[in-house]
């Protein structure tokens, strides 16, 4: 089968010599490409065109470079338009698919070569909830027109399947892939509180910040990559104005996995998530974790990975000084981490359903 994805920076988490960063769903984007083509099938991204070359191939994933699309503006779009069109009757693939929202996913009805079926990964909770519609009422009302129309949907987690039946529509499940290490695990626990997000409003680092300036005795690090820029602006000029915070703009994907290596406890402070990739990452490298907002399928009450606060700031803090201040429950909370990653993100187990999923 031949299988074409539609993402904007997906190719960067497959080019060796990128350094530019982006979130998890390209991510996830690049490690389904890799696996599909491990098992024998054809793979091309079309990404927002950032100066790459169009036609370059990465662990055997083919790469086109689809125009602008990624910046969501209407002249960007418009422009980028003729040429995804040109590159899909190109290509002639048996699925388009697209994980998260966008308006595209309504677009490819009309773009498509033919007889290509279309595929929707669900990526956040506020896709199949409503929330994004409320919030943008023009795109979102394209988005989801996108969604119903879609010829297969896939949710990442219990809650989002959920959502899709309410709506009366079908779904699989298909849960995150793992980034595989490029080193083993090896670091010392030598950062107490890791926070790592694209700069955006959603992912709210000024309350990490909060939670810096009330434990100065913590050892804090953060990896905010550049997205909202006024937002970010204002986060590194505070951050460095903390004297037990390492501010870092930026890690490429090959070297992200030694951040949660180094970390005790892994923050997260997002209004919404879906399945966090972030939370995958903290396991793989035994961190716990602590989530003021964000517990999927009742992760932390059916794991016990770490403490989530319900959004209660106060708690959210103390759970903090808590798991720092006791060596026994932390490790107790490190396993728990280990083992919802071991149980549930198995790759070769997850491409399988992904494939069942399309059948």
């Amino acid at each position: 089968m031949k299988f074409c994805f539609l993402s904007s920076y997906a190719h960067l988490a497959l080019d060796p010599a990128a350094n530019r960063v982006s979130g998890g769903a390209e991510l996830q984007v690049a490690l389904l490409a890799r696996e599909l083509v491990a098992r024998g099938h054809e793979v091309v991204i079309i990404g927002g065109d950032i100066g790459q070359a169009d036609g370059a191939v990465f662990e055997g994933v083919r790469t086109r470079n689809g125009g602008p699309f990624q910046t969501g503006g209407l002249a960007d779009t418009a422009r980028a338009i003729p040429r995804v069109r040109r590159i899909l009757r190109e290509e002639r693939a048996d699925y388009l698919l697209v994980l998260g929202w966008t308006s595209w996913l309504y677009l490819l009805r009309y773009l498509r070569a033919g007889s290509e079926r279309i595929v929707f990964i669900c990526g956040l909770d506020t896709e199949v909830n409503g929330e994004f519609r409320r919030e943008n009422p023009l795109r979102g009302a394209l988005f989801e027109a996108g969604v119903r129309a879609a010829d297969h949907r896939l949710a990442m987690s219990d809650y989002q399947a959920t959502q899709f039946a309410r709506q009366g529509l079908s779904g699989g499940m298909y849960r995150n892939l793992i980034l595989p290490r490029a080193l083993p695990r090896t670091a010392a626990k030598t950062v107490d509180l890791l926070w790592i997000a694209r700069c955006q409003p959603i992912k709210r680092p000024h309350l990490f910040l909060d939670l810096v300036e009330r434990m100065p005795d913590a050892r804090c690090r953060m990896v905010c990559p550049r997205e909202d820029v006024t937002l970010w602006e204002s986060v590194a000029a505070r951050a460095g104005t903390l004297p037990n915070l390492t501010f870092v703009e930026r890690v490429p994907y090959r070297d992200v996995q030694a951040e949660y290596d180094a970390a005790k406890l892994f923050v997260n402070t997002s209004t919404f998530e879906g399945w966090p990739n972030s939370f995958i990452q903290a396991g793989l490298g035994s961190a716990a974790l602590l989530s003021l907002d964000v517990n999927p399928d009742d992760l932390f009450g059916r794991f016990e990975p770490g403490t989530f606060a319900a959004g209660d700031f106060a708690a959210f803090e103390a759970a903090a000084r808590r798991l720092l201040g006791d060596a026994e429950e932390l490790a107790v909370c490190q396993r728990g981490c280990e083992r919802f990653v071991a149980e549930l993100h198995d790759n070769a187990r997850n491409v399988d359903a992904f494939l069942a999923g399309l059948a």
